[in-house]
Protein backbone atom coordinates (compact mmCIF):
# COMPACT_ATOMS: atom_id res chain seq x y z
CA UNK A 1 0.00 0.00 0.00
CA UNK A 2 1.30 3.47 -0.88
CA UNK A 3 2.57 5.50 2.10
CA UNK A 4 0.22 8.41 1.34
CA UNK A 5 -2.75 6.04 1.47
CA UNK A 6 -1.48 4.73 4.81
CA UNK A 7 -1.20 8.31 6.11
CA UNK A 8 -4.71 9.20 4.99
CA UNK A 9 -6.18 6.05 6.52
CA UNK A 10 -4.33 6.71 9.79
CA UNK A 11 -5.74 10.24 9.93
CA UNK A 12 -9.28 9.10 9.19
CA UNK A 13 -9.06 6.35 11.81
CA UNK A 14 -7.79 8.81 14.40
CA UNK A 15 -10.63 11.29 13.77
CA UNK A 16 -13.37 8.64 13.63
CA UNK A 17 -12.06 7.12 16.85
CA UNK A 18 -12.88 10.43 18.57
CA UNK A 19 -16.41 10.86 17.18
CA UNK A 20 -19.13 10.26 19.77
CA UNK A 21 -20.91 7.06 18.75
CA UNK A 22 -23.90 8.07 20.88
CA UNK A 23 -24.31 11.16 18.69
CA UNK A 24 -24.27 8.97 15.57
CA UNK A 25 -26.99 6.81 17.10
CA UNK A 26 -29.00 9.88 18.12
CA UNK A 27 -28.89 11.25 14.55
CA UNK A 28 -29.89 7.85 13.14
CA UNK A 29 -32.86 7.68 15.48
CA UNK A 30 -33.88 11.30 14.85
CA UNK A 31 -34.15 10.55 11.14
CA UNK A 32 -36.67 7.78 11.91
CA UNK A 33 -39.39 10.33 12.61
CA UNK A 34 -41.82 10.70 9.72
CA UNK A 35 -40.66 14.13 8.66
CA UNK A 36 -38.79 15.84 5.88
CA UNK A 37 -35.02 15.97 5.99
CA UNK A 38 -33.04 18.82 4.44
CA UNK A 39 -29.26 18.88 4.01
CA UNK A 40 -26.90 21.78 3.40
CA UNK A 41 -23.18 22.29 2.99
CA UNK A 42 -20.86 24.21 0.67
CA UNK A 43 -17.96 23.03 -1.45
CA UNK A 44 -16.76 19.49 -0.82
CA UNK A 45 -18.70 19.39 2.45
CA UNK A 46 -21.77 20.17 0.37
CA UNK A 47 -20.95 17.26 -1.91
CA UNK A 48 -20.77 14.99 1.14
CA UNK A 49 -24.18 16.33 2.25
CA UNK A 50 -25.61 15.67 -1.23
CA UNK A 51 -24.26 12.12 -1.24
CA UNK A 52 -25.89 11.62 2.17
CA UNK A 53 -29.22 12.92 0.82
CA UNK A 54 -28.95 10.59 -2.15
CA UNK A 55 -28.39 7.54 0.01
CA UNK A 56 -31.19 8.53 2.39
CA UNK A 57 -33.49 8.77 -0.65
CA UNK A 58 -32.44 5.25 -1.66
CA UNK A 59 -33.43 4.18 1.84
CA UNK A 60 -36.90 5.70 1.50
CA UNK A 61 -36.41 8.99 3.38
CA UNK A 62 -38.21 12.16 2.30
CA UNK A 63 -35.08 14.27 1.73
CA UNK A 64 -34.11 17.50 -0.01
CA UNK A 65 -30.88 19.39 -0.73
CA UNK A 66 -31.08 23.09 0.21
CA UNK A 67 -30.45 25.40 -2.71
CA UNK A 68 -31.74 23.08 -5.42
CA UNK A 69 -34.49 24.51 -7.63
CA UNK A 70 -37.06 21.89 -6.56
CA UNK A 71 -36.45 22.21 -2.81
CA UNK A 72 -39.63 23.26 -0.98
CA UNK A 73 -39.87 25.69 1.91
CA UNK A 74 -38.65 24.33 5.20
CA UNK A 75 -41.26 24.23 7.96
CA UNK A 76 -41.81 23.38 11.59
CA UNK A 77 -41.02 19.77 12.39
CA UNK A 78 -38.50 19.31 9.57
CA UNK A 79 -34.87 18.36 10.22
CA UNK A 80 -31.91 20.27 8.79
CA UNK A 81 -28.57 18.49 8.57
CA UNK A 82 -25.95 21.26 8.28
CA UNK A 83 -22.32 20.49 7.44
CA UNK A 84 -19.45 22.95 7.86
CA UNK A 85 -15.98 22.04 9.05
CA UNK A 86 -15.29 25.50 10.42
CA UNK A 87 -18.89 26.06 11.49
CA UNK A 88 -18.72 29.55 10.05
CA UNK A 89 -19.70 29.03 6.42
CA UNK A 90 -22.15 31.90 5.96
CA UNK A 91 -24.79 30.16 3.82
CA UNK A 92 -24.83 27.09 6.07
CA UNK A 93 -25.06 29.13 9.29
CA UNK A 94 -27.77 31.35 7.81
CA UNK A 95 -29.83 28.30 6.77
CA UNK A 96 -29.43 26.82 10.26
CA UNK A 97 -30.56 30.08 11.84
CA UNK A 98 -33.63 30.27 9.58
CA UNK A 99 -34.48 26.61 10.11
CA UNK A 100 -34.32 27.06 13.88
CA UNK A 101 -36.59 30.13 13.61
CA UNK A 102 -39.08 27.98 11.66
CA UNK A 103 -39.17 25.38 14.42
CA UNK A 104 -36.94 22.80 12.76
CA UNK A 105 -34.49 20.53 14.47
CA UNK A 106 -30.99 21.52 13.36
CA UNK A 107 -28.25 18.90 13.47
CA UNK A 108 -24.77 20.31 12.83
CA UNK A 109 -21.63 18.43 11.83
CA UNK A 110 -18.55 20.55 12.52
CA UNK A 111 -15.06 20.64 13.98
CA UNK A 112 -15.93 23.72 16.02
CA UNK A 113 -18.53 23.33 18.77
CA UNK A 114 -18.10 27.03 19.63
CA UNK A 115 -19.06 28.12 16.10
CA UNK A 116 -22.03 30.11 14.87
CA UNK A 117 -23.44 26.98 13.22
CA UNK A 118 -23.26 25.00 16.45
CA UNK A 119 -25.10 27.80 18.29
CA UNK A 120 -28.20 27.16 16.14
CA UNK A 121 -28.11 23.38 16.48
CA UNK A 122 -30.13 21.25 18.86
CA UNK A 123 -27.47 18.58 18.31
CA UNK A 124 -23.90 19.20 17.23
CA UNK A 125 -21.74 16.27 16.19
CA UNK A 126 -18.09 17.04 16.75
CA UNK A 127 -15.82 15.78 13.97
CA UNK A 128 -12.33 16.73 15.21
CA UNK A 129 -10.62 16.82 11.80
CA UNK A 130 -8.39 19.43 10.20
CA UNK A 131 -10.11 22.16 8.17
CA UNK A 132 -8.78 24.63 5.63
CA UNK A 133 -8.22 27.15 8.46
CA UNK A 134 -5.81 24.94 10.40
CA UNK A 135 -6.81 26.35 13.78
CA UNK A 136 -4.35 25.67 16.56
CA UNK A 137 -6.70 23.22 18.31
CA UNK A 138 -7.34 21.19 15.14
CA UNK A 139 -5.84 17.83 14.38
CA UNK A 140 -2.82 17.98 12.08
CA UNK A 141 -3.15 16.59 8.56
CA UNK A 142 -0.84 15.94 5.63
CA UNK A 143 -3.78 16.54 3.31
CA UNK A 144 -4.73 19.87 1.78
CA UNK A 145 -7.55 22.10 2.99
CA UNK A 146 -10.53 20.23 4.50
CA UNK A 147 -9.96 16.87 2.84
CA UNK A 148 -9.77 15.02 6.15
CA UNK A 149 -13.05 16.52 7.38
CA UNK A 150 -14.82 15.67 4.13
CA UNK A 151 -13.53 12.09 4.07
CA UNK A 152 -14.66 11.58 7.65
CA UNK A 153 -18.07 13.10 6.88
CA UNK A 154 -18.56 10.64 4.04
CA UNK A 155 -17.90 7.71 6.38
CA UNK A 156 -19.99 9.17 9.20
CA UNK A 157 -22.90 9.71 6.84
CA UNK A 158 -22.58 6.17 5.49
CA UNK A 159 -22.60 4.90 9.08
CA UNK A 160 -25.77 6.87 9.81
CA UNK A 161 -27.34 5.41 6.65
CA UNK A 162 -26.38 1.92 7.73
CA UNK A 163 -28.01 2.47 11.14
CA UNK A 164 -31.03 4.14 9.52
CA UNK A 165 -31.49 1.16 7.19
CA UNK A 166 -31.22 -1.28 10.09
CA UNK A 167 -33.73 0.66 12.20
CA UNK A 168 -36.15 0.91 9.25
CA UNK A 169 -35.48 -2.73 8.28
CA UNK A 170 -34.48 -1.71 4.76
CA UNK A 171 -32.24 -4.15 2.92
CA UNK A 172 -30.10 -3.92 -0.18
CA UNK A 173 -32.90 -5.01 -2.53
CA UNK A 174 -35.23 -2.32 -1.10
CA UNK A 175 -32.59 0.35 -1.64
CA UNK A 176 -31.78 -0.97 -5.11
CA UNK A 177 -35.43 -0.51 -6.15
CA UNK A 178 -35.05 3.20 -5.31
CA UNK A 179 -31.79 3.54 -7.25
CA UNK A 180 -31.90 5.36 -10.58
CA UNK A 181 -33.00 3.10 -13.41
CA UNK A 182 -32.35 5.67 -16.15
CA UNK A 183 -28.61 5.43 -16.55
Amino acid sequence: MHNDIKSILREIQEVLGLVDTNAIEEVSRALQTPTRIFVIGEGRSGLMAKSFAMRLMHLGAYVFVMGETITPAIREGDILIAVSGSGKTKNVSWAAEKAKECGCRVIAFTTNLESELASYASLSVHVPAATKYRRQDEMKSVQPLGSLFDQCMHLIFDTICLRYAALQQIGHSDAFRMHSNVE
